[in-house]
């Protein structure tokens, strides 16, 4: 803009000083001065009262001065002054309305631009307003929900309670082999966790903080494996567990487990019979924005990142369903299958220890769900 404003202002001062010698070579042509006009229209442009005033001053200035040349002696003085002062009137209307005229293309771009940008305004309000009422929505989905959990549970505290008991018993009864007493121990471990989970949302609608501590990755990945592992051989499919190396993850293990159970249940819903899927556990370096977020459990010198990964070779899923899979309540799965909350819970959890959940899935491949937690530094004297 400012270039094309230092052009127009030197092709005026040009015209200008053309206007100028022509008054001087011929001055007894008044016809000339009219050729003021062109340098006004081109200041106008610039929409500057105060270079208009300057060129308007200028050309009247050279209008009036002719008359003190020679050459206007033979004519008669009245009629020169008359003529002159006629130009100069044409002039300062034509550098009137062309200021006027430039002043209100002025106004008129600045409302438009006002007026685009309101209108952007209105654009991003409106969008952050369809946002705030699908958070809205959820979170009435989510209260409505807490207190439907919250009665339910109340209700099946007592049956379960009753479970228990019989369960212990069963276990003391004559002929009960070492496989059965394994099964029973796993009913029993997990009667006793629902029953822990139904008391924390009896005392609070929001989910209890994990309560971190060093805890062997394998301890967390085997009692899943064996938890579903029946489910897994029922449909056909096959699960594996690799924990290749002793670590210690830095992990609430109650909450972990619900993470691990989400994760292989999505995992033996997406996969066909003759599929498989897998537990993988391996660490690796932590970086610098990973040691922050791990500091926020109270350990600030952890240098080691454990890895659970969760595969399966099941149907995968498409784009637009990744985008939205840590969405509350959405699912692909049936009526009734599934509430669309596994996903979202497991996130918050692993977010709460200081770590990442990071989803990855293509139609066809399979799906890889990789659980990042706190791990041991090298130096296990430090526990």
């Amino acid at each position: 803009m400012k270039s094309r404003n230092h052009v127009v202002l030197a092709v005026a001062a040009c015209l200008f000083l053309l206007i100028v010698a022509m008054e001087w070579m011929f001055p007894l042509n008044v016809v000339g001065a009219f050729g003021f006009v062109l340098p006004i229209l081109l200041v106008a442009t610039l929409r500057s009262r105060r270079l208009m005033l300057i060129t308007l001053a200028l050309c009247i200035l050279v209008t009036f001065v002719g008359l003190l040349q020679p050459g206007k002696k033979r004519e008669r003085f009245t009629a020169v002054v008359f003529n002159r002062t006629m130009v100069v009137c044409v002039l300062a209307g034509v550098a009137y309305i062309g200021v006027t005229w430039e002043e209100r293309k002025a106004r008129e771009e600045a409302a438009q631009a006002a007026l685009a940008t309101q209108s952007e305004h209105l654009l991003r309000a409106n969008t952050q307003l369809v946002e705030i009422k699908d958070t809205l929505a959820r979170s009435e989905r989510l209260a409505a929900l807490g207190q439907l959990v919250a009665s339910v549970a109340h209700e099946v505290g007592t049956p379960l309670h009753s479970i228990a008991w019989h369960v212990e018993a069963l276990a003391e009864e004559p002929g009960v082999t070492a496989e059965m007493r394994k099964r029973i121990g796993i009913i029993d471990e997990q009667l006793n966790r629902v029953v822990r989970i139904i008391q924390d949302l009896l005392s609070s609608t929001r989910q209890r903080k994990p309560e971190p501590t060093w805890y062997p990755a394998e301890g967390l990945v085997e009692p899943v494996v064996a938890l579903l592992e029946p489910a897994y051989h029922a449909k056909g499919v096959t699960l594996r567990a690799m924990v290749t190396q002793s670590v210690l993850v830095w992990a609430d293990p109650e909450k972990i487990h619900q993470v691990l159970v989400n994760l292989l249940t999505n995992a033996l819903a997406a996969t066909n019979t003759g599929g498989h899927a897998t537990v993988e556990v391996s660490t690796r370096a932590a970086s610098t924005e990973e040691r922050e977020r791990a500091s926020s459990t109270g350990r600030v010198d952890l240098d080691t990142m454990v890895i659970l990964a969760v595969t399966d070779s099941g149907c995968g899923m498409p784009r637009e369903d990744l985008e939205r899979a840590f969405q509350p309540f959405f699912t692909t799965k049936a009526i009734g299958k599934g509430t669309g909350l596994g996903l979202f819970l497991s996130r918050e959890a692993v977010v709460a220890h200081g770590g990442q959940l990071i989803l990855e899935s293509a139609v066809g491949v399979g799906t890889t769900v990789t659980v990042v937690l706190p791990g041991l530094r090298s130096d296990p004297a430090s526990v």
